[in-house]
């Protein structure tokens, strides 16, 4: 089929008009799903119950959030944890799960770590008989997996970013943790949305982000390179999580490159702040709700030991796409004030 320049034209407004609908759309639903979400009751007790909790780290807003909103829940509950925290480092947390597995507590949670590593502990909790639930990580020995929607967070976000760079740019891209799958699926969201946008170019070598330093990192390796790319070459920088984003923005900024805009995921309290100032680069992040994903791996926990055999595979927490227009909101509604 064939298309006059003017019906191009048309077309390309029409597809413009739909994306920033169903963006703007996507945005008020989680929102509004927030406060539904949260005054969840009559969750069974955990009196007497006691509750492994297992992190990789908790260097981290998100991942610290969701240890509390865990530990918080059991007690309110009634129940005891048993919260171990790995240190970022995943022979300690394979230590950690052994010591838990001893314990034969009445459930364990697991929180985030490197999916292939893991999983054979994982593995090992079933197969000991001990009720195994996770917290952002995708296992086939968890009953239930309670995240965020990371494929939806991943093509909004992308959406997002195609939008502001009106469907063509480069774009440094960090993708240093893809072996943890919420990270894999926000890229390969990524790449699935930039397939249809192909004058936007991923700059290659893509950039691998480290634990711990990360702040430091992200800025001396973005420094560099806008060093070799000169201003006009790069018009965005994509992260799967926000704290190479910090690092990112501080380094766009001291280099007064406002043409790049900055993107990525979590929402801590400092990255949406920086998304709030008008003069900062951080243009877009998809901020979760890690406490509340905590308390609600917990309740799901608490159903399950009083007999409910009907939870799905996966529970998804809303997420809420903050931008320089809804950032002021955004904080109202995650609880967050820029002293943070």
């Amino acid at each position: 089929m064939a298309f006059t320049a003017s019906t191009r034209v048309k077309r390309n407004k029409t597809y413009k008009k739909w994306f920033t609908l169903l963006f703007t759309a996507s945005t008020l639903f989680f929102s509004s799903l927030n406060t539904a979400f949260s005054a969840e009751e009559n969750i069974p007790s955990l009196a007497g119950k006691r509750i492994g909790i297992t992190v990789a780290g908790t260097d981290h807003y998100w991942d610290l959030k969701a240890y509390q909103g865990q530990i918080d829940e059991v007690k309110r509950l009634g129940g005891i944890p048993i919260a171990l925290d790995g240190g970022r480092k995943e022979s300690q947390q394979i230590a950690q799960i052994q010591t838990l597995i001893a314990q034969k507590p009445d459930a364990i949670i697991e929180t985030l770590g490197t999916a292939s590593v893991l999983e054979p502990w994982l593995k090992k909790i079933r197969e000991a008989d001990i009720p195994l639930f996770t917290v952002d990580t995708a296992s086939p020995s968890s009953i239930n997996v309670t995240t965020s929607d990371n494929f939806f967070i991943g093509e909004q976000l992308a959406l997002k970013m195609v939008n502001d760079l009106r469907g063509e740019g480069n774009i440094l891209v960090f993708n240093g943790f893809y072996g943890v799958p919420v990270v894999a699926m926000r890229y390969d969201q990524l790449k699935a949305v930039l397939k249809w946008y192909p004058k936007i170019k991923i700059i290659q070598p893509e950039l691998r982000d480290v634990i711990p330093n990360t702040v430091q990192d992200a800025y001396a390796q973005i420094s560099q390179l806008l060093n070799k790319y000169p201003k006009g070459s790069v018009q965005a920088i994509w992260a799967a999580w926000d704290v190479p984003q910090i690092g990112a923005t501080q380094a766009v900024d001291a280099a007064g490159r406002s043409e790049i805009k900055t993107y990525a995921v979590d929402g801590s309290p400092d990255v949406v702040t920086l998304v709030k100032d008008p003069q900062s680069s951080a243009t877009a992040v998809v901020a979760q709700q890690p406490y509340l994903i905590g308390q609600t791996a917990v309740r799901n926990v608490a159903k399950y030991l009083a007999g409910d055999r009907h939870l799905p595979p996966a529970t998804y927490v809303p997420a809420i796409v903050v931008t320089k227009e809804n950032a002021a909101d955004a904080q109202k509604t995650l609880g967050q004030t820029d002293a943070q």
